[in-house]
């Protein structure tokens, strides 16, 4: 194993807080970054040479969607061996050495960790498809209900749609609460805990600065295994689902804290975790556990002044409660992207699920005025206390993709809705780079192969080449607002509400003002400078669907990457 410094990046910030409270990181869709060897989809390779980019971009760090080994059925989150690199993304040397000339670079790497399910190739389940006891106790084996056993043990549904088990040959039923190839762990049982302790060190051996945990609420079942009724299965509001956000999970991630904390520096973990409230959240990150959650809520809220403000007050008091930063999410590869959810009309406060599927919907979307909408949110989000999380594509402006052939599709979502769910597979077209047609330099010019979802004809004008020299681009608009956050904003601890008229909303840090305005009429501003702005502002106007930043009082110098 090779050994690799961390001597370059500097930890904990000018306030002495550790590097992750306040940092932005830049989520990597794998398979859709950038392509090395010419086959079509992203890879390691691709990923090493885009590096510098995302250095000049301005982010912390970096998080990797899974690269382990994979029958690749739900995108590598069928995960058959935690400790080693697919081939279709290279080799653990390749692994090693990104880690490495990220850090020379001043950016930490994170990747994804799947402790609800793995693959149904994975040997545990190999061998409990064989009958072997200890395997099939690793997971959860039941008899089915009914005459015969032909019922399944419960009444849960799979987040994908459908049953949430499947009969195998002898009878028996399994748990997935996702594919059917992704079978849930059981984490009672002291070889998983054992085995997925030993995958945190062989990571954390290699200089790796820490994980994303998938599903991270959902380890811990009730041993019951009882009928949820009609209490929904999926994402939006998980409440009292008996698969769900059980207390027994604390457990699992005060192990994994001690040791995370083991290392010098320390590793860090931030999770994936639905749940009913912002609450519950906070229960997790409370000392000696998880040292940051994704806030959703910020996702969930409609362009709207009021519930914008409500979840950030909400968000922050939680997370105070407990002496833990929030990590602000506006999009990722799950949920339709920003661009297109802004460019369709704003119900009053929260986004539901039916409403954010609007890949569903006859309404036209108006891309220029999403994009109007998504410059200024880039600006609110960048500006909150809290660390921030940047899904890639998004400092381009790229739309949701809506108009894929169903049989191209794959994500297993359309599979197994009946084709009435079109998926997530809108959002994870690979980015383009470079070029005026398909693959916009996504891949090499030497590549046999296409994209593995086609790139739409319409991006010439958003690849980074076009946009790199532009200064009113999104792009140019992303590395400016990271720039100046490490002035202003980024030491954030706290924040004062400012009046406002109607449809805006507005605070400060002492040093920055941030203001939104959601309404239908322009929003006159302090006679402060203006920092940066989403749109131009004239006479000291906020228009319509803009945000700006105005300076409270100078800082000397600029927060330095730590």
């Amino acid at each position: 194993m090779q050994e690799h410094s961390t001597a370059p990046i500097a930890h904990g910030h000018a306030t002495g807080d550790p590097w992750w409270r306040n940092a932005v990181i830049y989520q990597v869709y794998s398979r859709s970054f950038a392509d090395g060897d010419g086959d079509g989809i992203g890879d390691l390779a691709g990923l090493l040479a885009r590096l510098p980019y995302l250095a000049r971009l301005g982010v912390d760090a970096i998080w990797l969607t899974p690269v382990y080994p994979s029958p690749m059925a739900d995108g590598g989150y069928d995960v058959a061996d935690y400790r080693d690199i697919d081939p279709v993304y290279g080799t653990l040397g390749d692994a090693e050495t990104l880690i490495a000339r990220a850090h020379a670079l001043g950016l930490r790497v994170l990747f994804d960790i799947v402790p609800n399910h793995t693959s149904s190739a994975h040997p545990w389940f190999r061998a409990a498809l064989r009958g072997d006891a200890d395997a099939r106790d690793r997971y959860w084996f039941r008899p089915g209900r009914g005459p015969e056993g032909g019922l399944p043990p419960n009444d849960w549904e799979s987040i994908f749609g459908g049953p949430a088990w499947t009969r195998v040959d002898d009878g028996r039923w399994y748990l997935h609460l996702f594919a059917s190839s992704q079978p849930d762990l059981n984490w009672n049982h002291p070889a998983v805990r054992a085995d997925f302790e030993r995958t945190l060190r062989f990571w954390f051996d290699r200089g790796l600065d820490g994980f994303r945990i998938d599903v991270a609420h959902g380890l811990v079942k009730d041993p019951a295994l009882p009928d949820a009724g009609k209490r929904i299965v999926g994402f939006d509001r998980i409440s009292d689902h008996p698969a769900w956000d059980q207390d027994g999970t604390a457990d699992i991630y005060r192990s994994w804290r001690r040791i995370a904390d083991s290392y010098s520096p320390p590793r860090i973990f931030v999770g994936e975790i639905h749940v009913c409230d912002n609450a519950r959240l906070a229960r997790y990150l409370r000392p000696g556990l998880l040292h940051t959650a994704f806030q959703m809520d910020l996702l969930r809220s409609s362009w709207r002044a009021a519930p914008l403000r409500a979840v950030v007050e909400d968000a922050v008091g939680q997370a105070a409660a407990v002496g833990a930063s929030p990590a602000w999410v506006l999009a990722n590869h799950d949920v339709t992207r920003i661009v297109t959810r802004y460019a369709r009309s704003q119900p009053g406060a929260e986004i539901d699920s039916e409403w954010d599927r609007t890949r569903w919907t006859r309404e036209t979307p108006d891309h220029d005025l999403g994009r109007r909408r998504a410059r200024a949110a880039a600006l609110l989000q960048l500006a909150l206390p809290g660390c921030a999380y940047l899904y890639q594509g998004d400092e381009l402006g790229l739309e949701e993709v809506e108009d894929l052939p169903g049989d191209i599709r794959q994500d297993p979502t359309w599979a197994q809705s009946g084709y009435t769910d079109v998926g997530r597979d809108g959002c994870r077209v690979p980015i383009p780079w470079s070029g005026d047609a398909p693959p916009y330099g996504f891949s090499p010019d030497h590549a046999e192969r296409s994209p593995w979802l086609p790139q739409p004809a319409a991006w010439a004008d958003r690849t980074v080449a076009a946009q790199d020299s532009d200064r009113g681009s999104f792009l140019t608009l992303y590395r400016t607002a990271l720039a100046l956050r490490r002035v202003y904003w980024a030491d954030a601890a706290a924040i004062r509400w400012l009046d406002t008229p109607p449809g805006a909303l507005a605070f400060t840090n002492g040093a920055a003002q941030c203001w939104v305005n959601t309404g239908d009429r322009a929003v006159e501003l302090p006679g402060l400078p203006v920092a940066l702005a989403s749109p131009p502002v004239i006479d000291r106007l906020l228009p319509p669907d803009g945000s700006a930043w105005l300076i409270d009082r100078p800082r000397p110098d600029p927060i330095r990457r730590e």
